[in-house]
């Protein structure tokens, strides 16, 4: 079973009147890590020593290393920023941001395997060191704790720590849902996506959990009514799908030494990222056929990879992405400015939350 959650664990405060959320993100960023650490699941009892030694070779160590290995643990710092948000202390937010957390790992380990990848922030996938079966099983157990991490935290009250539990299974359930069209449309080689069918895919798959609900459940956890969670959520939608497409942009016209091994991978797993499907909407006949050709060909030759980017450019594909993000950025601030002003959350939540949408956009990896 995780550990608890220790809330007396010392706070990792932003300094007084700083709007900068990548300040705020390295603040708390100590805060996250040590919780992770603590709530690290441990093998259950009763079994004899050799047995335990090979769970904690098959199972525990690769979850371990594969949540401990990196990212920019952005979800539950959101989590926290929402407890504040609405006035509490960000350590009334940990489990359920440690939930949102364990369940990226997860998200990560299946994805990794459902789309054949090489590479994990920099490292060979969980499924290219341990084999298929147990990466799946590792991912599974991260699943598990997303609900033993929140069911551990006593120090929230238990009708709110059951709203918690609520959120974060539509919080998968959406996840889920986004995942299947994604996959669904590459087994059937669907290449007819329309861009508003992919913006709903992306909200499901990405938007909800990686911004909308962190912010959410953060401030439940931190006693806000279910109209505040409500709003942050309707800032959170578009701010996720605007981080996405800038994932999308950055995999394709990025900084190719920042992205590594992993640059324009989304041409050679034939992805259909917003730019791709507002190319292929855009391209006449023949330049649709020879991007659909070079996205179905898997190709890892420089020279295909830059062609293609040059048909989703000629599309239309690049620009309408960077429209398309800053629209949605606009929008996720408009509504954060709405609900400052309405008193429902802080000022200076309010001013870490719009520097947050423009990290989402601005970010060069």
């Amino acid at each position: 079973m995780a550990n608890a959650i220790n809330p007396t664990a010392a706070a990792h405060q932003a300094p007084q009147g700083e709007s900068d959320f990548t300040t705020y993100l390295a603040c708390k960023l100590p805060l996250v890590e040590d919780a992770l650490a603590r709530t690290a699941p441990h093998i259950m009892p009763e079994h004899q020593a050799d047995v335990a030694d090979d769970l904690d070779r098959y199972l525990y160590t690769p979850l371990s290393r594969f949540t401990s290995s990196g990212g920019k643990r952005v979800r539950p710092v959101l989590a926290l920023l929402g407890a504040e948000a609405v006035g509490a202390r960000a350590e009334q937010a940990l489990s359920c941001g440690i939930a949102i957390e364990l369940f990226q790992s997860a998200a990560l380990i299946h994805d990794d395997i459902a789309d054949e990848s090489e590479l994990r922030r920099g490292e060979p996938c969980l499924h290219r060191t341990e084999g298929i079966g147990l990466a799946i099983n590792a991912g599974d157990l991260a699943l598990t704790q997303v609900f033993e991490v929140v069911l551990a935290d006593k120090e929230l009250p238990a009708e709110r720590r059951l709203r918690l539990l609520e959120g974060l299974a539509c919080m998968e359930r959406y996840t889920l849902e986004g995942q299947a069209l994604d996959l669904g449309w590459a087994r059937d080689a669907r290449w007819d996506v329309i861009s508003s069918a992919y913006l709903d895919m992306v909200e499901d798959k990405t938007a909800w959990y990686s911004a909308a609900f962190p912010l959410a459940l953060g401030a439940l956890a931190g006693g806000a009514s279910d109209e505040v969670a409500r709003a942050l959520i309707e800032i959170g939608r578009p701010a996720g799908i605007a981080f996405q497409i800038q994932d999308d942009l950055l995999n394709l016209v990025g900084d190719a030494a920042a992205q590594g091994k992993d640059f324009r991978s989304d041409i050679t797993e034939g992805k259909r990222t917003l730019a791709v499907v507002t190319a292929l909407e855009h391209l006449s006949e023949e330049p649709r056929a020879e991007l659909v050709a070079l996205l179905e060909a898997k190709t890892t030759d420089l020279r295909e990879l830059e062609r293609a980017v040059e048909l989703i450019e000629q599309g239309g594909g690049i620009s309408y992405c960077r429209e398309r993000a800053e629209e949605l950025a606009q929008t996720a601030i408009a509504r954060t400015e709405h609900l400052a002003l309405s008193g429902a959350i802080t000022t200076e939540a309010s001013q870490l939350i719009c520097s947050m949408v423009r990290f989402f956009i601005e970010r060069a990896s």
